[in-house]
């Protein structure tokens, strides 16, 4: 035992060799690029072609290719700004395209050619990264000394310095990512790319084939993908959409492979996951399973059912609120697979035996009286969080759910911010945010319809009339209303009366100043003057729990390092939408006991689901081709057809949506798009006999798009064979 491991410092550098010195299965991992170097010799077992020191830098080949879209991944694959990513999270700008007289949902889209393409969402953004440093000492300098609240605007003010500075360089959008759980600070750098058009996306019965049925679900029949361009001024600087903008010239692109992928083939992906959780205590755990999965199903599952009773098929509400219904559809079935998952892996159990394994090792480990104090003081902040945790989750999503009453808090908090100097204002409304808030408010209409928007705050003031009498909070009945019958009437008033549903007053109300705000005649605005104090308060309050766990949080990570490097484990930090590497196989999957799943589905299996309804209504031009088998060079030489999607053992979370699923030379062979349902829960626990990634087979991208929905000027510009 090395006695010194509780006083090191804990950076990544160490965790590369951490990582290094203990077994690690190639499938589990999502790692930072600089740690590739250290694991170069599992990697080239397990397949890989290429220089794995090479990957540590993010400005070179291939991961300069690939880039943050939207709150997911993509990647170059021309060089003339070409981006392929999925269909899912391209499908609000598919959506903010589509009307009920012209729906790109349900026909797909084709553009003839680059002066056809259609402009994405003005808030949509693609960032290539070009940056990733570790400043550990400069974000923590002023901190050290400080607990709570200090710690946390110490922090704060570090990162808002530090982006400042970055940001100093135009066109670039800069942030500080957290590792470890406040252990070490990175500074990323992205060049910020803001015309963002539509070039190709198949119709939804293809893109979403088989919809939430087989959402999570193998084996799987979609062409989740879609195309699109990122354009910059003729300067050859990221610009706001222009018509006489141009291409823009990436760094790095990725070339399609046409090769076949089998079983036991090397697969490599790199994206941004979103969040995962396996580094959390027993008790968050615990959490987890037991309050916050079972609640987050019931929510979702009510507030799916209000937008279905208000916003019935066909009609233009519909289409409006697609792209959230998409969104909280895969919410719902991710929140149910996960918590059958963690049950199915005893997980309470699991890492509460882990734990305790943990803190029986720690106690025997000098320093461990003040590591040990630190991690329970830890406990007893997460434990005391918990005593609002129902109040806390409706009043979040009663501010952010609703397109209109979101807009105009957001409005309210932008003019209490602009009163600040920039420096020390809050995140998200500082003048280097105020394009994206405009880009927010411009769209609102597109994505708004008030019957269905009351029926949800309905739906959530109903719930929140149920808690006890003090987790309610007093601003929230001034504005709604002490119980259900009086929210009805309040919530007619408020949306009879507003003009925030047009877009130029909202954008009027953008560049007024705050004390004009505050005495606004418009009811929207009246109710979001009327919660501003209880956002701030209960913001208040976060905030000083946020610094006390970023204080505490690394004693809890340096006792779990130094436990798992005991057991000879690996270590890489949990995911936070920074750029990732993972990679392992091509594999099947053996899920319970008799049922052996292969690796590759077919067009075949398209066949097989189709019934005529929807979400198994393949498009006529689809089974036309697929009865015709005209195949050409897209069909796999072993199976004699078409492929559609195939399965690795990579690891993936959300986030990963997109990611470019590359070969042991680098080609891209797939687009990450889901998991299977027993993996769900890996976001938390990762359990190798059950992980799976799925993937649409690029091979099956190429033959839509030459001989079903054709755009061969698009694969003569990604130099593929037709």
């Amino acid at each position: 035992m090395r006695k010194t491991m509780l006083a090191m410092a804990t950076g990544v550098a160490m965790m590369g060799g951490l990582a290094a010195n203990g077994p690690v299965r190639a499938d589990e991992g999502m790692w930072l690029p600089m740690q590739l170097p250290d694991i170069a010799q599992r990697m080239k077992a397990a397949g890989y072609k290429g220089d794995p020191a090479k990957l540590a830098d993010v400005t070179q080949p291939p991961l300069s290719a690939v880039v943050k879209v939207g709150g997911a991944t993509g990647a170059f694959v021309s060089d003339q700004g070409l981006i392929v990513t999925n269909h899912h999270v391209a499908f609000g700008v598919i959506q903010y395209n589509s009307s009920k007289e012209r729906d790109l949902i349900v026909n797909g889209f084709v553009a003839p050619d680059k002066a056809g393409e259609l402009p994405a969402n003005p808030d949509f953004r693609v960032l290539v990264t070009t940056g990733f440093d570790k400043i550990t000492d400069q974000i923590l300098k002023d901190a050290r000394s400080k607990t709570g609240r200090a710690y946390f605007d110490a922090i704060d003010a570090a990162s808002k310095a530090e982006v400042k500075a970055c940001e100093a360089d135009v066109g670039y959008r800069c942030s500080i990512v957290n590792m470890y759980y406040g252990t070490d600070f990175y500074r990323v750098k992205q060049l910020e790319l803001k015309d963002v058009r539509l070039v190709y996306a198949p119709p939804r019965d293809i893109g979403n084939y088989g919809d939430e049925i087989d959402n999570f679900m193998w084996p799987r029949h979609s062409g989740d993908f879609t195309f699109l361009r990122a354009y910059v001024g003729k300067d050859g600087k990221p610009a706001a959409y222009s018509k006489d903008n141009v291409p823009y010239a990436p760094p790095a692109h990725l070339q399609v492979s046409t090769a076949a992928v089998k079983d036991g083939d090397y697969a490599m992906l790199a994206g941004y996951p979103g969040t995962t959780y396996r580094h959390r205590s027993a008790s968050e755990f615990a959490n987890q399973i037991e309050w916050q999965l079972p609640s987050r199903i019931a929510l979702f599952d009510s507030l799916l059912k209000d937008i279905a009773a208000s916003a019935p098929d066909g009609s233009d509400a519909a289409v409006k609120y697609a792209s959230q219904v998409q969104s909280f559809k895969n919410t719902l079935k991710r929140a149910q697979g996960e918590l059958e998952g963690l049950k199915r892996s005893d997980a309470v159990h699991v890492r509460n035996a882990d734990e305790a394994a943990m803190m029986a090792w720690l106690d025997k480990q000098a320093g461990a009286e003040a590591t040990r104090a630190d991690i329970d003081a830890m406990q007893r902040i997460l434990a005391e969080s918990q005593a609002t945790r129902e109040r806390d989750q409706l009043f979040s999503m009663m501010r952010s759910t609703p397109q209109l009453l979101r807009a105009a808090i957001t409005l309210q908090r932008l003019a209490i911010e602009r009163g600040k100097p920039d420096a020390v204002r809050e995140s998200g409304y500082q003048q280097r945010d105020e394009a994206l808030i405009e880009g927010m408010l411009k769209q609102v209409q597109r994505r708004y319809a008030p019957e269905v928007e009351k029926a949800m705050l309905a739906d959530l003031l109903k719930r929140y009339y149920a808690l006890p009498a003090d987790q309610r909070i007093d601003e929230v009945d001034q504005v709604f209303g002490a119980d259900a019958v009086a929210s009805t009437k309040a919530l007619d008033a408020l949306y009879a009366g507003t003009k925030l549903g047009d877009e130029a007053e909202r954008l009027r109300w953008m560049q007024t100043d705050g004390a004009a705000l505050a005495t606004a005649d418009d009811p929207m605005l009246k109710a979001a003057h009327t919660l501003m104090p209880a956002i701030l308060r209960l913001e208040e309050a976060g905030k000083q729990e946020s610094g006390e766990l970023m204080r505490l949080r690394p004693a809890y990570m340096r006792a779990l390092i130094g436990f798992r490097e005991s057991q000879g484990r690996a270590v890489y930090p949990d995911a936070n939408s920074t750029l990732r590497v993972s990679f392992g196989r091509v594999q099947s999957l053996q899920p319970r006991d008799a049922v052996a799943y292969t690796p590759v589905t077919t067009v075949g299996g398209i066949m097989e689901k189709h019934t005529g309804v929807d979400p198994f209504n393949a498009p006529q031009a689809l089974r036309d081709a697929i009865a015709k088998g005209d195949f050409g060079n897209t069909a796999d030489p072993a199976l004699k057809t078409q492929t559609v999607n195939f399965l690795t053992n990579l690891d993936t979370t959300g986030g990963n949506s997109g990611s470019p699923v590359m070969d042991a030379q680098g080609k891209l062979i797939g687009i990450n798009f889901d998991s299977n349902w027993e993996s769900v829960s890996a976001s938390w626990m990762f359990d190798p006999r059950y992980k799976r990634a799925v993937h649409v087979d690029a091979r099956y991208m190429r033959w839509l798009m030459d001989k079903v929905y054709p755009a061969h000027w698009l694969l003569n510009e990604m130099k593929l064979p037709r």
